[in-house]
């Protein structure tokens, strides 16, 4: 919403705040789809980031705003065209961010199931989160209490903020890609520092999982040891495990089922013998901060091949590399 309120400001001016607050508005709507979850199980369309996050379905909020939001408090009788450029380009500059962060977005459905994301910041910075906080704290004093110049300069010294802010991301996201190129890998996540990304690799086959990831520091280099990971995917069995490698094997799916998100992102595991069990961890490396992570942990019985999971953020062992 502070997106879209800022990017109204530039295009239609301090003279037209009606056009602003709703190009705001439209900024903020598409994640109201999170309340429709409800409908999910009978129109799967409407999950999070689904029919709503897509040029068709911002343009029928657009179009449905552009004519009910003059009976709306503070928004005056104006031009309906105008209310539906406005509120469009506010919907639209929502994709934009969420293509900018390391979710994806599906802008064409239903005529393309093709997928948006620029991986050059992370969906959830407590840097973002508090700099809006503090963003929202301003305005809303301001509100009625400052001149009309003041409110006007300190819109301009947002927008130069948030315009600097992207503007790092996005020649640091191009500087990471130079070297993901360079040292051979397909994929690049952000982290919340504009200046350390992850590196890797990841093939997700129906019998077989692979990994490959490494950490990059800009100004530094690589940072940490390659880490890779390569599994047949095997179902939970009874007998004896033979080493940790089977014992990661045996337990992926059972792990994969525990966690809904451990399986939609990319993630690796390890396991170590401890007695008359290997311990392993399942765990989320896009996510991982110092020793922590959130992931499955449990066991797997060296004898019976008996499994014993639970889902949660963990502490990682030692030979991880966060």
């Amino acid at each position: 919403m502070i997106f879209a309120y800022l990017l109204s400001f530039v295009l239609w001016g301090p003279a037209a705040p009606q056009y602003i607050a709703a190009g705001a508005l439209a900024g903020g709507l598409p994640d109201a789809d999170v309340l429709l979850f409800p409908l999910t199980r009978w129109f799967p369309s409407l999950h999070h980031r689904g029919a709503v996050h897509t040029v068709l379905g911002v343009t029928i909020i657009a179009a449905a705003g552009s004519v009910l939001v003059p009976y709306l408090p503070y928004f005056p009788p104006a031009s309906t065209w105008v209310y539906f450029v406005a509120m469009e380009i506010g919907g639209l500059s929502h994709l934009a961010l969420d293509g900018f962060t390391n979710y994806a977005v599906r802008p064409l459905l239903p005529f393309s199931g093709r997928s948006v994301r620029l991986n050059a910041d992370v969906a959830v910075s407590l840097v973002t989160m508090s700099l809006t906080g503090l963003t929202l704290a301003v305005l809303i004093l301001e509100r009625g209490t400052v001149p009309f110049g003041v409110w006007q300069e300190t819109a301009w010294i947002l927008v130069g903020v948030y315009g600097g802010y992207l503007l790092l991301r996005g020649v640091a996201r191009w500087r990471a890609g130079i070297l993901r190129r360079r040292f051979g890998y397909t994929e690049l996540l952000p982290s919340t520092s504009p200046w350390r990304w992850l590196l890797l690799e990841e093939t997700d086959a129906p019998d077989r999982y692979h990994i490959r990831f490494r950490r990059l520091s800009l100004g530094s280099g690589m940072t940490g040891p390659d880490r890779s990971l390569d599994i047949a995917k095997l179902p939970p069995s009874h007998g004896p495990v033979a080493s940790p490698q089977e014992a990661l094997e045996r337990t992926y799916l059972a792990a994969m089922a525990k966690s809904e998100w451990l399986a939609e992102s990319y993630h690796f595991g390890e396991a170590a013998e401890k007695g008359n069990v290997y311990e392993v961890w399942w765990y989320m490396i896009s996510q991982a901060a110092g020793r922590r992570a959130y992931g499955v942990r449990g066991e797997i019985d060296r004898v019976t091949g008996a499994i014993q999971l639970r889902s949660g953020f963990l502490r990682l062992p030692s030979l991880a590399p966060m």
